[in-house]
């Protein structure tokens, strides 16, 4: 049976049902243990196993996501360069994903660039954006570095025909309004998180949505703008209560808030809450033990 659209079933925010969504597809391919499978179905099997290999990362189960790659690899190694052009851009595509995970910046870096050597050869826009952009968020390189990637992405996903590639706009919007963000150059950022903004709400889908409101709010509390600030993310709280969805991000930056409005008291259970959230939380950035230690230390009072 053919694979279906594998981009269709992805569900970002909880990578677990993923992964069992790609799972489930594999046992229906009655050779696909050693991937013993038609010609016209290898493609889509080979695809299938390095989004089985994402979905295995973002769970940070890396020895699984790299046997995983590694089953790919060596199928893409019996066929000639010129064949399975997209199985091999995805597969460095996530190999790379997985060594940036743990900050593993030059061989993630390395696969970045394959991936956009081979996949712009061959006019696959959509990953030759997304291996841009990877470059523009890998992690230890300078910010001039992450900005001309992010850039590069922006200008070949605005000018790309492929509407896939198209949506990347907004995504690219998000990640050089935060390399702004880290750059001071607040204004700035804020001009990309508004446009972003009016570019998630047309997509239509909720979470996306409420990323960027958090964004605006965010660089609003640094430009000094902190009653816009505190009601902006109070409003996102109170959404995502309702819908059984808190969010730790959300509560730091109200804590953040009270704390600038001098509220210490007031900011203490927002920051409590905060860690709570984020410490379990499996998208928190590894590489920001000092950012948990002070939002506890800012719930406990001390």
């Amino acid at each position: 049976m053919p694979i279906p659209d594998l981009d269709a079933l992805w569900d970002y925010p909880n990578p677990a049902a993923t992964l069992d969504k790609f799972e489930a597809i594999v046992p229906s391919h009655k050779r696909a243990a050693n991937l013993d499978v038609p010609d016209d179905h290898l493609d889509g099997l080979l695809q299938l196993l390095t989004q089985i290999a994402r979905a295995q990362c973002l769970l940070r189960d890396y020895p699984a996501a790299h046997a995983t790659l590694d089953r790919v690899d060596s199928v893409l190694a019996a066929h000639p360069p010129s064949a399975l052009i997209t199985p091999r851009v995805r597969a460095l595509l996530e190999r790379g994903r997985c060594f940036n995970d743990v900050m593993q910046s030059d061989p993630a870096v390395e696969r970045f660039l394959a991936a956009w050597e081979l996949s712009t050869a061959h006019n696959l826009d959509f990953y030759a954006v997304d291996a841009a952009h990877m470059l523009g968020v890998v992690y230890g390189r300078p910010k001039d570095y992450l900005l001309e990637w992010n850039e590069r992405a922006m200008d070949l996903a605005r000018r790309s025909p492929d509407p896939k590639a198209q949506r990347w706009v907004a995504t690219l919007q998000n990640n050089i309004g935060w390399t702004y963000h880290d750059l001071g150059r607040y204004a700035d950022a804020l001009v990309l998180f508004e446009d972003a903004l009016a570019r998630r709400i047309e997509q239509g889908k909720p979470g996306p949505v409420r990323i960027a409101r958090y964004a605006i709010h965010r660089t609003q509390r640094l430009l000094g703008r902190v009653d816009d600030a505190l009601a902006g993310q109070k409003e996102l709280s109170a959404e995502c209560e309702t819908s059984n969805d808190p969010d730790g991000y959300v509560y730091e930056e109200i804590g953040e808030c009270l704390l600038t409005m001098g509220r210490r008291d007031d900011a203490r259970p927002y920051f409590a809450r905060a860690h709570a959230l984020l410490s379990v939380n499996p998208w928190f950035p590894p590489n920001q033990p000092d950012r948990l230690a002070r939002l506890k230390q800012l719930g406990e009072g001390s």
